[in-house]
């Protein structure tokens, strides 16, 4: 009875509370390599955040931490690392990679946070949730190999090309779910099993026009290129949506009346 009523109560604190801070003397902590956080700790609409500056010297003593106001971006250096976080931004760049998570980085106070279940990444370590005492962090080999090693140059160059092309002007979230369709699609049966085959199938007729209109061949802007590495990196809004329209231009389209609605982001309606 004790264990499901302690769990309840760290359950509570992590997930309920809109925002709430945490010290040393909560039942809610952090944890790296068996050793308590003694950094800042908040939960902001049920998520975990940890101050970036001193979660960066915990996990690494001799990591120097820098902010630069004109852009409200913290930049982190180690001997593996540089790592760098953006007051707004959604996702954090370490090494050439893009990790994104759902709730935006902040400042508070001064101070500069971010998730924890998104920071743990740019450092190469592993993270568990304890029941007693919440968030375990274990740094691995401490390093994150670099975005030129990991991503196909190749599939980078069509995947921010037709999100681009589709979806250029659309929030950031809109065009990682234009991407997540043609990568579901590369995973489905029913399509070609790389990005390319999908973007020029012909099979049922041509399935996006820019291949016609000649805009996939248009250079991608910045954000549709960090669009494609996050969807590189596997993070998807959702595994299973196939088609997608802009409702407002194509009201009465095959998909709208033939497929199930996933949700709207942006202009665009996206469909199982």
């Amino acid at each position: 009875m004790k264990k499901i009523i302690s769990f309840a109560l760290v359950f509570v604190a992590v997930f309920s509370f809109s925002i709430i801070s945490v010290d040393a003397s909560s039942p809610v902590g952090v944890y790296i390599n068996n050793e308590r956080f003694t950094g800042y700790v908040q939960v902001t609409n049920n998520t975990t955040y940890v101050g970036i500056r001193k979660f960066a010297n915990a996990i690494d003593s001799s990591a120097k931490v820098t902010y630069t106001s004109s852009n409200r971006t913290l930049t982190i250096k180690t001997d593996s690392h540089t790592i760098t976080c953006k007051d707004g931004d959604n996702y954090i760049v370490a090494n050439g990679r893009y990790f994104y998570y759902e709730q935006p980085i902040y400042m508070k106070n001064g101070i500069m946070y971010a998730p924890i279940l998104n920071l743990y990444k740019a450092f190469g370590a592993t993270i568990k949730w304890t029941d007693y005492r919440g968030f375990d962090v274990t740094t691995g080999s401490g390093y994150v190999r670099s975005g030129d090693s990991v991503y196909n140059a190749d599939e980078v160059y069509w995947l921010s090309r037709i999100i681009n092309a589709e979806s250029g002007g659309e929030i950031l979230k809109g065009k990682i779910a234009v991407g997540n369709v043609i990568l579901n699609r590369v995973n489905s049966k029913y399509f070609p099993n790389t990005i390319y085959g999908v973007i020029f199938d012909k099979k049922n007729g041509t399935q996006f026009s820019p291949t016609i209109n000649g805009t996939i061949y248009k250079a991608p802007n910045e954000e549709s290129v960090i669009a494609a590495k996050i969807c590189l990196e596997g993070y998807s809004v959702n595994k299973n949506i196939l088609y997608f329209v802009n409702p407002y231009k194509a009201p009465n389209s095959w998909v709208s009346k033939n497929r199930e609605l996933f949700a709207q982001i942006g202009n665009h309606a996206f469909y199982y």
